[in-house]
């Protein structure tokens, strides 16, 4: 006997599940690229703060969208809420990298892109939570293994850049430390910029991985696409 159709609320919200899932996968690169070349480059100074806001406003459009799936799943609500005001902190934050980079002597703008770094990685961190849940509600088994495999492993990635993060900024702020550090916090001082650009890559680029292929798993089995 074949299946039932899906009801068309159903159809709507895997609908808007999957527009939010398109704005992750295009957000993501998007907010590393215009974030970074805000605050170092300057490439973006005509628009003032404008591109970044932009594409911190795609991301929480994205989760927004992602809101109208599975309204009755507390796990599920839970870890898209965390996400949705982490979104929400990002883009209250991303107007200080075009300032800092005008005024980068200003120690109130510096906090605030260490304070914007710190919740970008929480962010991707809760954002692969949300994937895990997704993931886990999906009748896709090979789905359900690949995103609770690769999110662990994201989450384990943050969590070391995180530690990684707080000691970097510990190292460049801490005002009395031994001799032996000297070299040390030289070295931070002219690599700050870039030396934790690096490390979030990889855990973003299986973050990016696991949007497509859930998207995919969407299309696929509901909407008969080949």
């Amino acid at each position: 006997m074949p299946d039932p159709a899906p009801s068309a609320e159903l159809l709507r919200s895997l609908g808007r599940l999957a527009r939010g899932l398109s704005a992750l996968f295009w957000g993501l690169p998007a907010a590393l690229v215009v974030s970074v070349q805000t605050a170092v480059a300057g490439w973006f100074r005509t628009f003032g703060i404008v591109p970044p806001l932009a594409v911190s406003g795609l991301l929480l459009y994205g989760l927004w969208q992602m809101g109208h799936f599975q309204k009755q799943e507390r796990p599920w609500r839970n870890a898209l809420e965390r996400a949705k005001l982490l979104a929400l902190v990002n883009c209250g934050l991303c107007p200080f990298l075009y300032w800092w980079n005008r005024m980068p002597a200003n120690s109130f703008f510096s906090a605030s892109v260490v304070a914007l770094a710190f919740s970008a990685i929480l962010f991707l961190f809760n954002l692969n939570l949300v994937l895990a849940r997704l993931g886990a509600m999906l009748p896709d088994e090979t789905l359900r293994h690949e995103t609770k495999h690769y999110t662990a492993l994201n989450r384990g990635l943050l969590a070391a850049l995180l530690a990684l993060t707080a000691i970097c900024w510990f190292l460049r702020e801490a005002p009395h430390l031994p001799p032996q550090f000297d070299g040390m916090v030289d070295c931070l001082r002219q690599s700050s910029r870039w030396a934790l650009l690096f490390p979030v890559l990889v855990p973003l680029a299986l973050t990016m991985a696991l949007i497509w292929k859930t998207k995919e798993v969407i299309l696929n089995s509901v909407f008969g696409a080949e």
